[in-house]
């Protein structure tokens, strides 16, 4: 009985690599279509959400199986528990990625520094989500920290963007708040990551406090 409960686990272990690869590449797919103009890449990285939401729902139909049937207590059980509270921030990062491409699809501007800055951010968060769900993998509690720390990297990044879209604003070029969005929703795949950080190490520990 162990020994299949061991594989489920470990069958959940895989598909939340899936699903975290296929976030990794919906951000990815999302910031090259903006810095890149690509209408084509920005449809393809909207339809990665139809995907992540398939998998999340592939991923809670498991967690509840293992709940159901194998009535899981200490430690396997926070990290079913973990796994359905990260599926959800996954899934929202997904949105996000998809938010962004929607709004790429539309832009009829560029601002080179800023756009640089994007890039730069959508890197950053893209390592964020990464190492969150390595942590998680890998029951890697230093990770896990590593991450919540990394968020001021985002965040430092977010407010030069800010400031120097403020100023163009000002200016009267008001198509500027279409990056503004963009960046405040890399800003918020951000904080999913440290959610998911925060949820692993409640799964090692028992405690959710970074």
């Amino acid at each position: 009985m162990r020994n299949r409960f061991d594989q489920e686990l470990s069958a959940l272990n895989n598909e939340l690599i899936e699903m975290g690869a296929l976030i990794e590449r919906a951000i990815d797919d999302a910031s090259r279509a903006l810095l890149e103009k690509d209408p084509a890449l920005a449809r393809q990285a909207i339809g990665q959400g139809a995907r992540v939401d398939e998998k999340e729902k592939q991923i809670e139909r498991r967690c509840l199986r293992l709940l159901l049937q194998q009535q899981p207590v200490a430690a396997d059980l926070r990290m079913i528990s973990t796994a359905l509270k990260m599926i959800t921030d996954m899934e929202r990062i997904g949105d996000q990625a998809s938010d962004i491409s929607d709004i790429t699809m539309h832009i009829r501007f560029e601002n080179l520094r800023s756009k640089v800055h994007i890039s730069d951010m959508a890197a950053a968060a893209i390592k964020m989500v990464t190492d969150s769900i390595d942590s998680f993998v890998k029951k890697d509690l230093e990770l896990a920290k590593a991450v919540a720390a990394y968020d001021d990297v985002v965040d430092r990044l977010f407010i030069k963007v800010k400031d120097e879209l403020l100023i163009l604003i000002k200016d009267g070029d008001v198509s500027c708040l279409d990056l503004l969005m963009i960046a405040k929703y890399l800003e918020r795949i951000g904080d999913h990551a440290v959610n998911i950080a925060e949820w692993v190490q409640y799964s090692i520990t028992g405690q959710k406090l970074l």
